[in-house]
């Protein structure tokens, strides 16, 4: 992995945050393009940080870059990727809202944000198709995926209680198992 300067992390954040439209999920695609060109983490080790970004309280980009800035540079490179990715988001924010009072009822103005919409939908499952690609290795990882899928999307059920559940029952099956091979 390659050393990287605090101006160099707070600049790949930058130009992450500033060309994402969504944020969140749709950051990903651009996170793991930035992170791998410059060496600076493997392909595979993006679901990690995912699933410690998303186990964290907070928001996932934020999260994200935390969690890589300080894994480059301790906690000044927290600080930069932090400062990197939201920055360039709260200033667009900051002049849409200024710019934006007198256009809110402008029907082109709809009509584009209406068409970014799918965009975003995009930008959000590619990568999450990626990543089941990537995580899911057995019949019973992609069980497991699709009846979380419809129980959360269709049921309704708080993912939550899903991850509680496998979280018991993958214990109680490691537990089994253990106490089969001692045996």
């Amino acid at each position: 992995m390659k050393k990287a300067s605090l101006m160099s992390i707070f600049a790949a954040f930058a130009k992450i945050g500033a060309f994402t439209i969504g944020g969140g999920y749709a950051m990903i695609p651009l996170i793991q393009d930035e992170l791998v060109r410059r060496n600076w983490m493997k392909e595979e080790e993006l679901p990690d940080i995912i699933a410690l970004a998303q186990s964290a309280p907070g928001v996932l980009a934020v999260n994200v870059s935390i969690f890589v800035g300080y894994r480059l540079r301790g906690f000044k490179g927290s600080l930069a990727a932090t400062i990197g990715s939201v920055l360039p988001s709260f200033l667009i924010i900051l002049a849409i809202a200024m710019a934006f009072r007198d256009y809110r009822d402008n029907p082109v103005v709809e009509r584009v944000f209406k068409g970014i919409r799918p965009v975003v939908v995009s930008l959000i499952a590619v990568p999450a198709y990626n990543m089941a690609v990537k995580c899911n290795k057995n019949i019973w990882a992609w069980l497991i995926a699709a009846a979380t899928l419809v129980l959360v999307a269709f049921v309704g059920i708080s993912p939550v209680y899903i991850l509680l559940a496998i979280i018991i029952l993958a214990g109680l099956f490691a537990w089994y198992n253990g106490r089969r091979a001692a045996k």
